[in-house]
């Protein structure tokens, strides 16, 4: 795909997605956000993909947030509300893919980079890359932000980093707990992730549809509705052919052959 997103494809089913913008350092443009949203629908419609992987071109910034000269032209306040339902829009397609995503973060990932970040499964990041939402030093305040982050993080820890505007370290995020894994940064970062993308695409893509839609969709339940729609949930797999397979592979001990039916 042309733009700012660079597209490839792995035969095991791997759709990588990379932001590629990096002279402006990855910044959310409304080029940028409309290339990853159109990306994303693409690999949700693609019943090839198992797995997408959110990445970046440049070698040291996932992305460096939003557009900060695009808030500051003369286009009218409400023309810019306007453009800003890309966020939402995009933050929501992560949960409706059907399909899971890992975010692969080699650098620093800022302000809305690290809604990217948080909005995908799970997040493998170099040593050396950075999380932060800077927005309160030059002005403005993370509040797309604050439904990823809340959701991820412990509210006084969400409170620190929004109030202050400071950064956090990969280890640091790791010890928090919403970055599964850290890549020193002499090892192979791309490797690491695509160990893992593959483990992810070779799993039945019904069951983790249904998977994935329930995580979304128990996620502020109440407790009692959550455990009512879940028993729900739990009864659909076994009408699929990939329930009867995964365990006729179980018990015959090989490994299964998913149909995606």
């Amino acid at each position: 795909m042309a733009g700012t997103v660079r597209i490839e494809a792995t035969e095991t089913g791997v759709r990588m997605i990379a932001l590629d913008d990096p002279e402006k350092r990855n910044a959310l443009s409304l080029e940028l956000l409309d290339d990853l949203i159109d990306a994303l629908e693409d690999a949700r419609s693609d019943p090839a993909i198992r797995c997408v992987v959110l990445a970046s071109t440049h070698p040291k910034v996932f992305c460096a947030g939003g557009n900060l000269a695009g808030f500051g032209d003369d286009a009218s306040i409400i023309e810019k509300h306007i453009a800003n339902d890309r966020f939402p829009r995009l933050f929501r397609l992560f949960g409706e893919l059907g399909k899971p995503s890992i975010c692969a973060v080699g650098g620093h990932a800022l302000a809305g980079g690290f809604g990217l970040a948080l909005a995908c499964d799970l997040i493998v990041a170099r040593e050396s890359a950075t999380f932060g939402t800077p927005e309160i030093n030059v002005g403005i305040f993370p509040f797309m932000l604050m439904a990823l982050l809340y959701r991820n993080l412990p509210r006084k820890r969400v409170n620190e980093l929004m109030l202050l505007g400071e950064r956090v370290s990969a280890s640091e995020a790791k010890a928090v707990g919403f970055v599964n894994r850290v890549v020193p940064d002499d090892q192979d970062l791309d490797g690491a992730v695509i160990e893992w993308a593959e483990r992810l695409a070779s799993k039945s893509p019904i069951l983790m549809r249904f998977g994935k839609d329930a995580i979304r969709r128990q996620d502020g339940m109440p407790y009692d509705e959550a455990l009512d729609y879940l028993q729900a949930q739990l009864s659909l797999p076994f009408a699929t052919e990939d329930a009867r397979e995964g365990l006729t592979a179980f018990l015959e001990k090989r490994a299964p052959s998913w149909t995606g039916r």
